[in-house]
């Protein structure tokens, strides 16, 4: 029961840190974009900003998905 838990806990530890971590870096990606495409006000440069980080999202996620299924 307490390996259970530990197991848990660490697991829960580390998703915090992940989230901390994309946190920042959606403000940098924001800040970024205000700086080559104007202020974040405008609903183009936001939309542009969702598509292309949905991009980088997908792309990256299939990428993990191959890399995992080579180290099986």
């Amino acid at each position: 029961m307490k390996k259970e838990v530990l197991e848990k806990l660490l697991i829960l530890i580390t998703t915090a840190f992940g989230l901390v971590a994309a946190l920042a870096w959606n403000d940098t990606i924001k800040a970024i974009f205000r700086y080559f495409f104007g202020t974040s006000d405008a609903i183009a440069v936001m939309l542009l900003y969702a598509i292309m980080v949905s991009i980088i999202a997908v792309i990256v996620v299939i990428q993990l998905g191959k890399i995992a299924e080579r180290k099986k």
